[in-house]
């Protein structure tokens, strides 16, 4: 994902400049959302995968339960999405805190609605975990059939309001709440295809990863296909970040004896936060540096 204004959308076109007598033209709308760079990629992987290990934490290793940390996690993912939809212009804190909520409460979210209290599901000798349900039992293949079809319902909504899908030109309330009601519907969904890949598929954490990497790869040699939208390119490989974050996330919690290289959850969640946090405050600083010179 090499052009920072790949998988957003098709280029702009270039118009002639108006004459002296026209009147000047309307300012440009404050941007929300953030230049789809290497570096937007980089830290879509590092927030998807803290969302899978910090999940695991709280849910499994805490023993919170997936229902009653799922409760706890959407609420800060509400609270989150609030303060980034009154913010007038993007702010990378903002932004990549509502990222990484939307990947925390997926993890939880996905495990509530596929797994059940079954001992398979549990870890450390455990026989319960928290509070409430442990979980609706539907199984990965179920859960992600109905995940697709609210994704794609909530894109039906989108395209039915006229709205743009592309990512440099949501500007407007009504067009970023739906852009965030589907970048949870597909975190979400990320993370059951990501722990079917890990759990179901044969392929374990690390190979999982490798099909899903190869996947993504296939995605940057179609940006060369003049056919193939941008935009879809862009959504296609949103949703599959979230599983190689899932399996990468499971690699590294997971114990030796299933393939994964037992690093606990509580410190991969605290090496990837503080990783995200660097490349934050690097955005941030980009961020001002930009408006500075704006101004200047």
């Amino acid at each position: 994902m090499e052009n920072p204004q790949a998988l957003t959308g098709p280029d702009a076109v270039v118009t002639a400049s108006p004459p002296r007598s026209a009147a000047p033209a309307a300012a440009p709308a404050t941007k929300k959302l953030p230049e789809v760079t290497p570096a937007f990629w980089i830290m879509k992987i590092a927030a998807t995968t803290l969302g899978e290990t910090a999940g695991d934490l709280f849910a499994q290793t805490l023993k919170l339960g997936y229902f009653l940390t799922t409760v706890v996690l959407f609420l800060i993912f509400v609270v989150t999405l609030a303060v980034q939809l009154r913010s007038r212009r993007y702010n990378p804190f903002f932004y990549w805190t509502v990222i990484l909520s939307t990947s925390t409460a997926g993890t939880t979210m996905s495990d509530f609605m596929n797994r059940d209290a079954s001992a398979k599901y549990l870890s450390g000798g455990a026989t319960s975990l928290g509070w409430g349900p442990q979980g609706l039992g539907l199984g990965y293949p179920a859960g992600a059939a109905i995940l697709i079809t609210l994704l794609l319902a909530v894109f039906g909504v989108w395209k039915s309001t006229g709205l743009t899908f592309s990512l440099r030109d949501i500007v407007t309330f009504r067009a970023e709440a739906l852009f965030w009601a589907a970048i949870l519907v597909s975190n979400t969904l990320g993370t059951s295809m990501g722990d079917f890949l890990s759990d179901s598929s044969g392929l374990g954490y690390a190979g999982g990863a490798l099909l899903v990497t190869g996947a993504l790869a296939v995605l940057v040699a179609l940006m060369r296909v003049p056919a193939v939208p941008n935009v879809l390119l862009f959504w296609i490989a949103f949703v599959l970040t979230r599983p190689l974050g899932a399996t990468a996330g499971d690699f590294l919690t997971k114990p030796l004896a299933k393939g994964g290289l037992d690093l606990g959850t509580a410190g991969s969640s605290a090496v990837l936060l503080a990783a995200l946090i660097g490349f934050t405050v690097h955005a941030q600083l980009r961020e001002r540096r930009g408006a500075v010179s704006l101004e200047q």
